[in-house]
């Protein structure tokens, strides 16, 4: 019989005591923030009782009053209330949960916790949209990591799914409805809603702040799509270098013509990869109605991106809300407290354009006189743009008269200068609206 080495038992005992502890460690866990998505984070750590996750510390300002709230009810009662932010970052906690939002003093305080060996992972799309390449690196650097899949489209899983599941493409076209409050107001419009009334109602629901410019004027949008880019297409933007459209300058009699053109309107971000630049836009536009977009209703978000060798992908779900997000952030905990690593390729700096070739939707409202319509053509014509058709529903009154002119594909800029000089005829009683309609190679066919 073969002996066996004392020595030898011992180590291996060791060994597996080793990874028998790995499995039943603590990671300690801190929530900044209890607001809608703080507090949701909270309900759904205490509903599923992940094995190994302690909640030992909360932090918000007047922290009292956040303990009143009927949240506060599913927060273990060994957990720590603070209003001061040195006391999570001085504690011993593995895992800081962001749930603040905007840039300072949040920048500060993650960059604190990254450098004192602690993980991040934030819902904060500002943040990472300005500061994420910058905040990446240090959390390389001190060997721990930084996770936001909370930050894009809420509760579809859109990031972790490119990041692990679509770096052996070559991605170089997404698009999508990230902004789940703009697709809400734009979804009920088409049945019919006025722009004014389903923005309160969007208020009232949570779904849109007091001031919804963030939303509306497409700034939250653009932070996103600056973070897909980073990730699908391994480009580094300014999101201050997006083009943005409001999709306030929507109403009702554009749902109308687009329906003519087989079409609805939806809050679009775009960007494609065009050797060292990224063409890039966040707008309200036409969107197919073979198009997945055209699907997509209330706080529902979608994204496709398109890649040379896979072809479109397309990520789906709700995008808006507390819980939806809650699970983002939490399965990004959970990722980093069992030791997931992220699949990384180089990114690099482009320069970024709103340019893009593609048809054009134009709406104006006129004092009807004889000649208008040739007039437009002319301008267009002087800057090489073509018609392609004109729309005029029967209803209206002369002299109040909404009709509408789709272009042949040219770039925006192109013609945007026509409008310039449209604008200043006499007969237009409102700045002409220009949209673009999303080129039919952004369609999946059936």
């Amino acid at each position: 019989m073969k002996k066996t080495n004392k020595t030898q038992v011992k180590k291996t005992s060791a060994k597996t005591q080793t990874k028998a502890q790995a499995k039943t460690k603590t990671t300690r866990v801190a929530i900044l923030g209890f607001g809608t998505v703080g507090s949701s984070v909270a309900q759904v750590l205490a509903k599923q009782r992940f094995p190994g996750i302690e909640l030992t510390h909360i932090f918000n300002r007047d922290v009292d009053r956040k303990r009143t709230h009927a949240a506060a009810k599913s927060v273990p009662a060994g957990v720590k209330w603070t209003s001061s932010i040195d006391e999570i970052l001085n504690s011993n906690v593995d895992i800081v949960l962001e749930t603040i939002g905007g840039i300072d003093p949040i920048e500060k305080w993650l960059r604190r916790a990254l450098q004192s060996g602690k993980s991040v992972v934030t819902a904060n799309k500002q943040l990472i949209a300005y500061r994420g390449a910058a905040l990446d690196n240090l959390a390389d650097k001190h060997g721990v990591n930084l996770k936001y899949n909370a930050a894009v489209a809420g509760g579809v899983p859109v990031i972790p799914a490119t990041l692990q599941g679509l770096q052996g493409d070559r991605i170089t076209r997404l698009s999508g409805i990230v902004n789940g409050t703009c697709n809400f107001i734009l979804s009920n419009m088409e049945a019919g809603a006025d722009y004014a009334d389903v923005l309160a109602q969007a208020q009232a629901a949570g779904y849109a702040e007091a001031d919804p410019s963030a939303d509306v004027d497409g700034f939250d949008a653009r932070a996103k799509l600056c973070i897909l880019a980073r990730i699908a297409l391994h480009a580094e933007t300014n999101p201050d270098d997006v083009a943005t459209q409001s999709i306030s300058v929507v109403s009702a009699i554009d749902f109308h013509y687009a329906r003519e053109l087989d079409c609805t309107i939806r809050q679009i971000s775009r960007a494609q990869l065009d050797g060292a630049t990224v063409h890039a836009r966040v707008a309200p536009m036409l969107v197919p109605i073979n198009s997945p977009m055209a699907w997509s209703h209330s706080t529902q978000n979608m994204v496709v991106t398109s890649g040379d060798f896979g072809g479109d992908v397309v990520f789906s779900g709700h995008g808006a809300g507390g819980h939806p997000t809650a699970v983002a952030i939490v399965s990004d905990m959970l990722a980093v407290a069992q030791g997931c690593g992220t699949v990384r390729l180089p990114v690099r700096r482009r320069q970024v354009t709103g340019e893009f070739f593609a048809p054009h939707y134009l709406r104006f409202i006129v004092n009807d006189k004889p000649g208008i319509v040739s007039a437009i053509s002319g301008e267009l014509s002087k800057v090489g743009v073509n018609i392609d058709s004109l729309l005029q529903r029967p209803g209206y009154p002369k002299d109040c008269l909404p009709f509408v002119v789709t272009t042949e594909p040219c770039t925006t800029s192109t013609v945007e200068k026509a409008i310039r000089a449209i604008a200043k005829m006499k007969c237009m009683l409102e700045p002409p609206l220009c949209l673009q309609m999303l080129p039919s190679d952004d369609k999946v066919e059936d």
